[in-house]
């Protein structure tokens, strides 16, 4: 993982499905970028953004669809 300012990125954010608009955690990521998945908190668009290997990224999106099957 790497970290950049959101400002180093073009392209379109994309809003995780689980974020709403009432101020809750808001979480998006800028798909195709060729560094791996830029990931920033819409709420602060120009703070730090981690990027994260494409295949870190995909190992945690499946621990969350397994966390959502099979809850503790």
């Amino acid at each position: 993982m790497t970290d950049r300012p959101a400002t180093a990125f073009t392209g379109t954010w994309r809003k995780s499905s689980y974020s709403n608009d009432q101020g809750g955690s808001c979480v998006e990521v800028l798909d195709g970028h060729p560094a791996g998945v830029p990931v920033r908190d819409s709420k602060v668009p120009g703070g730090p953004t981690p990027v994260f290997s494409k295949g870190s990224w995909a190992a945690f999106v499946v621990g969350l669809k397994d966390a959502d099957r099979f809850p503790a």
